[in-house]
């Protein structure tokens, strides 16, 4: 009977590139979002393992079937393996942090809106196996959860495949309080990948090199640093000025950027916009992008005085979230399983 008294709260942020969780044990880890299995017997024996995660996925690309479930922010019902190994990474990040096996799990799943939309069934039936009771929120409205910010507020999430925005007015919110647009950090990728390709035709790179540099160099605005990179041409390491193209990659999110958070807060019961104009806050791994939230907050001055500001951490701002979520829910609004 003491066995069956034992709870282990769980949050989990399923990302498109990161997912992480956090438990009220004070376990917390993070993986980026792939899975890979070998791709024929040899590959077995060279990997030494029937599944491969996050980094040790992407250092052994070369003899897997790589996927990377949550692309576009939702899950390719049928295509690469997509369910598969939603359910492969809820598990893997539920053993992450979860050191007894007697307890009886409560998981809140934080996920990018557009595949709480389409794809909850799914979801729910990915981590069904491995936990008790369950909610899947979408991922902005677990940060503001974890922030305290459930009035008045506006949390941009800006992910790999989508960037989610969610107005918070003292309740949970509805359809209509969301929104979501695929001009992301994949996006991102994409148009630096382009630009590079333009400006240097000789030297030889993948998206996964793209995005490696996004992730350290990235920039809006003005900065007075200079960006090189080291990229091979005809197999010889040769430095290449990558800061204009850097530039024009990471600013081509911000017109829909700009666009969906005024056409939100338009919607918005006009008596309190002017609040939520001074309250919104910028998520996921595209608030690291320097200069982001002094860009938006710019840009936004036409619709009256507003403040911009970004999560301390990004990386686990939306687990964290979910695990307060969790921790708080009353037994009502649990779904067994």
């Amino acid at each position: 009977m003491a066995q069956a008294d034992k709870k282990l709260h769980i949050g989990i942020d399923l990302g498109t590139s990161r997912s992480s969780t956090a438990a009220d044990n004070g376990e917390k880890r993070w993986i980026t979002s792939y899975v890979g299995w070998p791709k024929d017997f040899v590959a077995a024996q060279v990997v030494g393992k029937e599944v491969l995660f996050g980094d040790e996925a992407l250092e052994n690309r070369l003899s897997l079937q790589i996927c990377r479930p949550l692309e576009r922010g939702i899950i390719r019902e049928g295509i690469e393996r997509s369910e598969e190994a939603v359910k492969a990474i809820i598990r893997h990040l539920v053993e992450l942090v979860s050191k007894d096996s007697d307890a009886r799990i409560h998981a809140v799943v934080g996920v990018p809106a557009e595949s709480l939309n389409i794809n909850k069934l799914a979801i729910r039936k990915a981590v069904s196996e491995y936990v008790h009771s369950l909610m899947v929120v979408s991922e902005p409205f677990a940060v503001a959860y974890g922030m305290g910010q459930l009035k008045n507020a506006m949390v941009i999430d800006i992910g790999a495949g989508t960037t989610d925005f969610c107005i918070m007015h003292g309740a949970i919110p509805g359809e209509d309080d969301q929104r979501t647009n695929l001009n992301a950090g994949d996006h991102i990728d994409e148009q630096l990948f382009s630009n590079l390709s333009e400006k240097y035709p000789n030297a030889t790179f993948n998206i996964n090199m793209v995005r490696q540099f996004k992730e350290q160099y990235s920039f809006v605005g003005d900065i007075d640093d200079e960006i090189k990179v080291e990229i091979p041409v005809d197999g010889k390491p040769v430095m290449h000025d990558i800061k204009d193209e850097m530039r024009r990659a990471c600013e081509s999110i911000l017109p829909a950027l700009i666009e969906t958070t005024a056409e939100l807060i338009a919607g918005f019961d006009p008596e309190f916009q002017a609040k939520v104009k001074k309250n919104i806050i910028l998520a996921g791994g595209g608030s690291l992008i320097r200069g982001i939230d002094g860009v938006l907050q710019e840009a936004l001055k036409e619709y009256g005085s507003c403040k911009v500001t970004c999560v301390d951490d990004p990386l686990f701002a939306g687990s964290l979230g979910a695990l307060k979520l969790a921790q708080d829910m009353p037994a009502s609004y649990w779904e067994t399983l």
